[in-house]
C-alpha cells in the first residue's frame, strides 16, 4: 500500500532515496498519517502541514548527528514515522504507547522534549554553542511554527544568537499567511539565489573590500538591506544578526532541498521562512484547520461528525465557563476575557462572537496576557483569563508580582485541572493546587460538579482580589448548572455524606469517586470546595469526631490541598491519623485518564483499598 514508505527503516534509507521519488513519499507519508491519526486520536492539521519539511530536513541533515529541534511537538508525527516508529503509531498518545511530542527518553531523534512552545530556539543555540565549544561538526535547526513565535521567549534567543558565534539555521513554519505575501516564482528564485554559496561567497568578498572604504560599506549595507526589505519580509531578523531567507513554499521539494542544502553550508545564524498549510492534501482539514488540530477518532472518508468525541448529553467544563462568561458578560460591562491563543481550547468562540470589543487573544504569550490583565484590572475593568493549568505555569513570575502582590481582581479560569491524558506528562494539570496554594491574597477553588463550578466561577469574579477556579478537562457527574450566577461563602466546604469513623475530605473533581467509596467504607465525605482559604473549621470538626481522615485530591501530594489539613491539624496539636491521597511525586505520563486514575489508587475502588490498608 506504502511501496515507498515501507522500505523505510530510518532515515539513512530516506537519505538513500533519489530526489525525484520524495515528492512520491510525501504522499505516501500523507495518506498514512491521516489513516494511523482517524484510528487513534491526535494531532492532524498540523501534521499533514509539515510532511515535505520534514522529509526534506531528514533528506539533506545527517540526523541525528545533527540535531532537529521541534517547536511547537504537535507537528512531529510524520518525523516520528521516518525515525522508526511507524508501527507506534498504532498507539499513539496511549498508556506505554509513543508520545503525541518529542520525548528524549523515547528516540535518539528527539532531540529535545517539547510539549508546548516557543522553547526551540533556545534549546537549538545551547546545542549550538555546546558543539562549537566541544569542536563538533554538527548542524543545529530550529523548526518553529503553529503561533510560537508570538512568544517573547522566542525573540529573547533570537536576540541572543544573532550576537553569538554559533552555527544555527532557524525555520520558521508559517502556516497562517498572516506574515507574508503569497508564495511565487520569484520568492523561490531569491531564495535560492540568497541562499547559495555565490552570492554569500560574493558578499563576504565584497566585504573584505568595503572594510578600507566604511562610508562606501555603510552604504552597500544599507542597499542590501533595503533591497532584501522590498522583496521579502526579513528585515526584522537581518536587524537581530540572522541572514533571513524566503518565504519558500514549505510543500515544494524543488524549493526546500537546494535552500536547505545551500543553508546547510553557511556559517553563523541563518533564518528561513517557509510558507505552509495546515491540513495539506485532506480537503475537510484545509478548509477547518481548527476542527482538524486535535481529533479523536474518526471516520477519514467522511470526516468528523457532528458531536464526535463529545460525552452524548453531557456539558463539558469548558461549556460550563463559556456560558457563564456570556452571562455574566452581560451583566458586567467592566467585564473582558483574555486567552493566549487558546479560544476554542478554552470555551471563549461565543463571547468572542457576542463581545468582541472585549475579546482578547494575545497569541501564545502567557506572561503578557497575565500582566496585560493586570493592567486592567488597576484601570476598574474585571479581567477574566481563561488559561490552562500547565500554561499558567510558564507564568509564574507575573502571577505573583504582578497580580497577587498588588491584590488585583483578576480573576483565573484554569482548565485542564488534574489529569489530561493523551497529552501526557508536558499536560498533566498536577501542580495547580501547589503553587497557587502558597501565594499570599490568592483564593483558589476547585467545583465537584458542573453546577458548582458556575458558582464558583461567580465567587471568583466577584472577589476583589485575586482569585482561581480549577476544573478539569472533558465531562463532569452530569448535574445541570441553572441560569443564575449566585456565589458561595469563600473558605466554607460541605459536608455531602455523614458516616463514622472515618471522614474523606475530598477536592474538585474526586468528590465523586469519595462518595461512592463512602458508601461502601460507611465514611463521611466532605466536599471541601476551597484549598485557600480551607475551610479549617470543617477540617477540626471532622477530626474530633473521626479516628482517620483521608485527603483526597487530583494533584501532586507536595504542597497541595492534603498538606495544608496536615499543616491545620499541627497547628490545632490535634493527633488525628491523617492518609493523604493524591498524585504521587513523579511525572505522569499519557494515557487514558479513567485507567490513570485508577492505577494510582484514585478511583472509588483504590480509595477504599487504601483506607483499609491504613495502619
Amino acid at each position: 500500500m506504502y511501496p515507498l514508505l515501507d522500505t523505510l527503516q530510518s532515515p539513512a534509507d530516506l537519505r538513500a532515496l533519489p530526489a525525484d521519488q520524495l515528492p512520491a513519499l510525501a504522499s505516501e507519508l500523507r495518506a498514512f498519517l491521516l489513516e494511523s491519526v482517524s484510528r487513534t486520536g491526535g494531532h492532524l492539521s498540523s501534521n499533514l502541514g509539515t510532511v515535505e519539511l520534514t522529509i526534506a530536513l531528514h533528506h539533506v541533515f545527517n540526523t541525528p548527528e545533527d540535531r532537529l529541534v521541534w517547536d511547537v511537538g504537535h507537528q512531529t508525527y510524520g518525523h516520528k514515522i521516518l525515525t522508526g516508529r511507524r508501527e507506534g503509531m498504532s498507539r499513539l498518545r496511549m498508556q506505554d504507547g509513543i508520545s503525541g511530542f518529542p520525548r528524549r527518553a523515547e528516540s535518539d531523534y528527539d532531540t529535545f522534549g517539547v510539549g508546548h512552545s516557543s522553547t526551540s530556539i533556545s534549546a537549538a543555540l545551547g546545542m549550538a554553542v555546546a558543539a562549537r565549544n566541544k569542536g563538533e561538526n554538527r548542524k543545529v535547526v530550529a523548526i518553529i511554527g503553529d503561533g510560537a513565535m508570538s512568544a517573547g521567549q522566542a525573540f529573547e534567543a533570537l536576540n541572543n544568537a544573532g550576537v553569538v558565534d554559533a552555527n544555527l539555521l532557524v525555520i520558521l513554519n508559517d502556516n497562517d499567511m498572516s506574515i507574508s505575501p503569497p508564495v511565487g516564482a520569484l520568492n523561490k528564485y531569491l531564495a535560492r539565489l540568497l541562499s547559495g554559496r555565490t552570492f554569500n561567497a560574493a558578499r563576504r568578498a565584497g566585504e573584505r573590500v568595503l572594510k578600507r572604504m566604511p562610508s562606501v560599506l555603510e552604504f552597500a549595507n544599507r542597499v542590501e538591506e533595503h533591497v532584501k526589505g522590498m522583496i521579502s519580509p526579513g528585515t526584522l531578523f537581518e536587524e537581530m544578526g540572522f541572514n533571513y531567507i524566503g518565504p519558500i513554499d514549505g510543500h515544494d521539494l524543488d524549493a526546500l532541498l537546494p535552500t536547505l542544502q545551500n543553508l546547510k553550508n553557511l556559517k553563523g545564524p541563518q533564518f528561513l521562512h517557509v510558507i505552509t498549510t495546515k491540513g495539506q492534501g485532506y480537503k475537510l482539514a484545509e478548509e477547518d484547520p481548527v476542527l482538524y488540530h486535535g481529533v479523536s477518532r474518526f471516520d477519514a472518508a467522511n470526516g468528523i461528525q457532528g458531536g464526535a468525541g463529545k460525552a452524548a448529553g453531557k456539558l463539558t467544563y469548558t461549556q460550563v465557563f463559556g456560558d457563564w462568561l456570556c452571562d455574566m458578560a452581560r451583566t458586567d460591562t467592566r467585564l473582558v476575557g483574555i486567552t493566549p491563543a487558546m479560544r476554542e481550547g478554552s470555551g471563549l468562540v461565543r463571547f468572542e462572537q457576542e463581545f468582541p470589543e472585549r475579546y482578547f487573544d494575545t497569541g501564545i504569550a502567557e506572561q503578557h496576557a497575565v500582566t496585560f490583565a493586570a493592567g486592567l484590572a488597576c484601570e476598574g475593568m474585571k479581567p477574566v483569563v481563561a488559561i490552562y493549568s500547565t500554561f499558567l505555569q510558564r507564568a509564574y513570575d507575573q502571577l505573583i508580582h504582578d497580580v497577587a502582590l498588588q491584590n488585583l481582581p483578576v480573576m483565573f479560569a484554569i482548565d485542564r485541572g488534574g489529569l489530561v491524558g493523551a497529552d501526557g506528562g508536558t499536560h498533566q494539570g498536577a501542580f495547580d493546587l501547589s503553587y497557587l496554594g502558597c501565594i499570599p491574597n490568592m483564593v483558589v477553588m476547585a467545583p465537584a460538579d458542573e453546577a458548582e463550578c458556575r458558582r464558583m466561577l461567580s465567587t471568583a469574579y466577584h472577589h476583589d482580589g485575586p482569585a482561581a477556579v480549577r476544573y478539569p478537562r472533558g465531562s463532569g457527574p452530569g448535574i445541570t448548572p441553572g441560569t443564575d450566577l449566585d456565589t458561595l461563602p469563600i473558605g466554607k466546604g460541605e459536608i455531602r455524606r455523614r458516616g463514622s469513623r472515618i471522614a474523606l475530605l475530598a477536592f474538585g473533581t474526586l468528590v465523586t469517586p469519595a462518595l461512592a467509596a463512602g458508601d461502601i467504607l460507611d465514611a463521611t465525605v466532605a466536599n471541601m470546595r476551597f484549598i485557600k482559604p480551607l475551610d479549617r473549621a470543617l477540617v477540626l470538626e471532622l477530626a474530633r469526631n473521626h479516628d482517620l481522615l483521608v485527603s483526597i485530591e487530583e494533584n501532586t501530594l507536595i504542597g497541595g490541598a492534603g498538606a495544608e489539613i496536615a499543616r491545620c491539624l499541627e497547628e490545632s496539636g490535634l493527633t488525628r491519623r491523617l492518609l493523604r491521597l493524591g498524585l504521587p511525586d513523579r511525572f505522569i505520563e499519557h494515557g487514558d485518564q479513567a485507567q490513570l486514575l485508577a492505577q494510582l489508587g484514585l478511583d472509588a475502588a483504590g480509595i477504599v483499598a487504601r483506607v483499609r490498608a491504613a495502619p
